[in-house]
């Protein structure tokens, strides 16, 4: 969880989007004759604002409380926890 004002400020701006992207597909589906590619189109970046989102919030996370910034980790501590977030990354998008 981000721990400053401004990453939450960030984080809820996405989340925002995200909703106007969700509302985006609900509008869509409302129409009779809406295009299904546009339909599927919205509901792919949705998903992918969804998971970089979440990516990002576990990113977070395994830096503040895995590997805490003011904690002494080695450098092989600091390094696994970067692989981990990169694994999660590549695994979202």
């Amino acid at each position: 969880m981000p721990h400053t004002q401004h990453d939450r400020r960030k984080l809820l701006a996405r989340v925002t989007r995200i909703q106007g992207q969700i509302a985006a597909v609900a509008k869509l589906l409302e129409h009779d004759h809406s295009d299904c590619a546009a339909v599927l189109q919205t509901i792919a970046a949705a998903r992918g604002a969804l998971n970089s989102l979440m990516a990002e919030v576990m990113a977070g996370h395994i830096r503040e409380h895995v590997i805490p910034a003011d904690a002494k980790a080695t450098p092989e501590q600091s390094d696994a926890a970067e692989q981990v977030i990169d694994i999660i990354n590549s695994y979202l998008r």
